[in-house]
């Protein structure tokens, strides 16, 4: 940030300076593919583990340098919040449409089921879960979990630092809570990711939801230790909003995955 920016806003625009960051990220990711295949064909893990330790770095200084702009005071203008609004909200849907193609490759197999798999659906080897068992609890978790996070809203908005600060600390360990145990119920499966179509969509939709909750917990924990630091104000949070917005957005799906994959599929 030039010092001339830095004290002269001449529009209510934000135009970035440049960053190495999305270099030193293709870079990463490109060492942690060459390593993952390197792996697969038992080469060593040595490349894998130097491409993560890339990404995290990145993550984490390219994440460092979004917060210190907006912490400035000078670049998240009412403009540029909207403009972030607008692209968090684009983000969203491309998600949606990710998980999409998920319920699409589930409900084809499970409307039309071949004759390679018997006919029927679930198909006559497979034992499904119970979905008033773990899957119910996890869904009574994830449910709270989003009152939780709209407690810390409000309580943002109201100014009220101690409130905001125990609601994100109580959706974080519910976000933990629900990995824990569909992890635990992923251990006691009784089918395997290779057992046929069921097996595949199944862990591919649950698995990549489990995925987004991990990364949704960890930009609330973000948020947790950013609100510590008193970075948020009720008038300008976009971070934290952004984080809500995304766990919201993996309650409703998990929603989904409750009704038509446990309870439904079953």
């Amino acid at each position: 940030m030039s010092e001339a920016h830095a004290t002269h806003q001449k529009h209510p625009y934000h135009l970035v300076d440049p960053s190495p960051w999305p270099f030193v990220g293709s870079v990463a990711a490109f060492v942690t593919a060459i390593g993952g295949a390197m792996a697969m064909h038992d080469q060593g893990y040595w490349v894998l583990f130097l491409g993560l330790a890339l990404v995290l770095a990145t993550m984490f200084f390219w994440w460092r340098d979004v917060v210190r702009e907006a912490n400035s005071g000078l670049y998240h203008t009412k403009v540029v919040q909207l403009g972030l609004r607008y692209g968090m909200i684009l983000f969203i849907a491309s998600e949606v449409m990710f998980f999409a193609a998920f319920f699409w490759a589930f409900f084809a197999s499970a409307f039309y089921p071949t004759e390679a798999i018997g006919g029927i659906w679930p198909p006559a080897d497979i034992v499904t879960f119970d979905p008033f068992e773990l899957p119910f609890i996890n869904t009574l978790i994830l449910l709270l979990s989003g009152c939780t996070v709209t407690w810390a809203h409000h309580a943002l908005i109201e100014n009220n630092r101690r409130d905001l600060i125990r609601g994100l600390w109580l959706t974080v360990l519910l976000g933990m809570s629900f990995t824990a145990l569909q992890a635990f119920e992923y251990s006691h499966a009784a089918f395997g990711f290779t057992d046929g179509i069921y097996a595949s969509t199944f862990y591919m939709a649950t698995g990549f939801h489990g995925f987004h909750v991990i990364v949704g917990t960890v930009f609330l924990a973000v948020c947790l230790v950013r609100a510590y630091q008193g970075h948020f104000t009720p008038e300008q949070h976009f971070g934290f909003e952004a984080a809500a917005w995304y766990w919201h957005f993996v309650d409703v799906v998990w929603l989904f995955l409750f009704v038509c994959i446990y309870w439904w599929g079953a």
